[in-house]
């Protein structure tokens, strides 16, 4: 080998000679001598590569000056392409030339023109027969056959290569340097949909050095994450993983881009909501705690910046179920400790949280409700962490298992509880936890005279919209009361429409007279509720089919409103 690189010199401009007498092998007798001279080339590139891979852009160009000229004749040679082992070994030398971090003009042009010829042998499927019939009918293959054949071939090589040099990263001589490493992912930034290149992507994206600084381009991992969330790429779920774990602004974009999908759409259906997040990926890669808590960073913005839109809150409560089916699926004992992924809330409040309504008798949800509500009211009356920072965090650990206030208000009409105080405290906090102690204490008295008039008018016989109207707001007393309570009256009374006999009656002739934002709460609610029916198959005949007319009304009314 020692004779070889001596020799390297005068090979050089040997071939040289010879790729500028082959041209682009358009005449029978250059071809018949690039195919005569087809294993010395490649023992000579294969030197090339091994010379220019301990070299830097300035001494490679130093002790080779025509090396541009000579690479660029031969990737334009249908017929040095043509063989797969040629084009992997002048793809790598490209690498080898490739500037991470550019310098100056001529290394910032030298990139440009590296990129355009990786991207002619990568692409090479989609030349027209003019360019490569010749070489393709001298093998014996069309060219839709082969050259398909050829970049699948050629890219499973490189992947081989790099889990190769992956395995051997703690030996002393690596196959690959890192630097080159680099210098393929930023090559592939304009090749990222090409089909037959995401093997090498995912190569890339899981491949790690042993160096402690990220190895790969911060714009390829940026253009890959770009591709993956606009669907142009499709990645498994570990290459996802792996992606967002070394690269934080690729996660919180990717986080940002579902809200915003998600927000900007006129009408959200938790099912679609569910459809949307689990295609993301999101909640699957938040199996990893350190990839949770930088989501659920940007859920806690949303919600203080929307002052809890019930949109968001649904988005987040959603999410959460998404996620903990993934945890629960993916680790049958789990990889890190609930406190990583809620680190603000006590471990009993999260148990209790977690536990699926679905797995519990019907008869025991008033039992387990009283249970979050006792751990809770403890916690918030401790007179320690009365600070709003606190109380909020809290809430927002609540708020991402609020199903659970979803049925507290269903079970507080459901049932002839004789104590509703629990249930109706929990449901309180839901809606304002913000409350100091004697403010609490008056919200609850309100809550208790709302309850027990709404549980009334079970027994009111005809029942008239004025009635529901006397607890809803048309009232001077109820125009005193703060909007957290009105929306937990709401909330009630819409429950009650559902499930009374005689609500059904007037249900669609009230829910048309709202404004129209309660008009959207009211649509939010009923969507929530069907969604939550549906997964539990608690939904009986009557009230789903109210509530799927109710939605049905909403949508007209909002749509007469807009028109108007």
């Amino acid at each position: 080998m020692a004779q070889d690189t001596l020799d390297l010199p005068l090979n050089f401009e040997f071939w040289l000679n010879k790729a500028v007498a082959w041209g682009q092998a358009s005449t029978l007798e250059s071809q018949q001598d690039v195919c005569l001279h087809l294993p010395q080339l490649q023992k000579f590139l294969q030197q090339i590569y091994e010379t220019l891979k301990h070299m830097d852009f300035p001494v490679a160009i130093q002790r080779f000056p025509l090396i541009g000229q000579l690479l660029g004749r031969l990737c334009w040679n249908p017929f040095v392409t043509g063989y797969e082992e040629n084009q992997k070994i002048l793809m790598w030398c490209l690498c080898c030339l490739y500037c991470s971090e550019p310098q100056n003009p001529i290394e910032l042009k030298a990139n440009v023109w590296i990129r355009s010829l990786l991207c002619h042998l990568l692409s090479s499927s989609k030349l027209g027969l003019n360019e490569v019939g010749t070489v393709s009918q001298a093998l014996g293959y069309t060219s839709p056959d082969y050259f398909p054949k050829l970049l699948k071939n050629m890219v499973l090589s490189l992947v081989t290569e790099l889990r190769v040099n992956h395995l051997n990263g703690f030996s002393i001589q690596k196959i690959i340097p890192d630097k080159q490493i680099k210098a393929m992912s930023l090559l592939c930034v304009p090749l990222l949909t090409l089909p037959d290149i995401l093997p090498l992507l995912e190569a890339l994206l899981t491949y790690h050095g042993d160096e402690p600084k990220e190895i790969l381009s911060s714009e390829f991992l940026e253009s890959v994450n770009e591709a993956f969330v606009q669907k142009k790429i499709v990645l498994s779920e570990s290459a996802v993983l792996c992606l967002w774990l070394r690269h934080l602004p690729s996660l919180e974009k990717a986080t940002l881009h579902l809200f915003e999908n998600l927000l900007s759409r006129q009408r959200n259906f938790p099912e679609e909501v569910e459809c949307f997040i689990r295609d993301s990926l999101l909640p699957q890669a938040a199996c990893h705690a350190s990839i949770f808590r930088v989501v659920d960073e940007i859920f806690r913005n949303a919600v203080l910046e929307t002052n809890g839109a019930s949109e968001v809150l649904t988005i987040v409560q959603v999410f959460t179920r998404c996620f903990v089916e993934a945890l629960q699926k993916d680790n049958e004992q789990l990889k890190f400790p609930l406190k990583s992924y809620f680190p603000y809330a006590s471990s009993s409040l999260i148990m209790v949280l977690l536990q699926n309504p679905k797995d519990l008798p019907h008869g025991l949800w008033c039992q387990h409700l009283n249970c979050i509500s006792e751990i809770l009211k403890k916690i918030v009356e401790d007179q320690s962490i009365q600070s709003c920072g606190r109380l909020f965090e809290y809430w927002f650990s609540f708020v991402h298992f609020g199903e659970w206030a979803d049925i507290a208000a269903e079970e507080l009409l459901i049932l002839r509880v004789e104590s509703p105080a629990p249930l109706l405290w929990l449901l309180a906090f839901y809606y304002n936890p913000h409350d100091r102690n004697q403010e609490r204490t008056l919200t609850m008295v309100d809550a208790r005279k709302a309850h027990g008039y709404i549980m009334k008018l079970f027994s009111r016989t005809p029942l008239s919209v004025k009635d529901l109207q006397a607890v809803t707001g048309e009232s001077n007393e109820a125009n005193t009361r703060h909007p957290s309570m009105q929306r937990l009256i709401r909330h009630l009374l819409l429950n009650f429409l559902l499930l009374s006999p005689e609500g059904h009656m007037i249900a669609r002739e009230f829910v048309t007279t709202q404004t129209d934002e309660i008009a959207s709460e009211f649509l939010n609610l009923i969507t929530r509720t069907l969604y939550r029916w549906n997964r539990h198959g608690i939904e009986s005949l009557r009230p789903g089919k109210l509530a799927r007319d109710l939605l049905q009304e909403l949508h007209c009314y909002q749509a007469k409103s807009v028109s108007l």
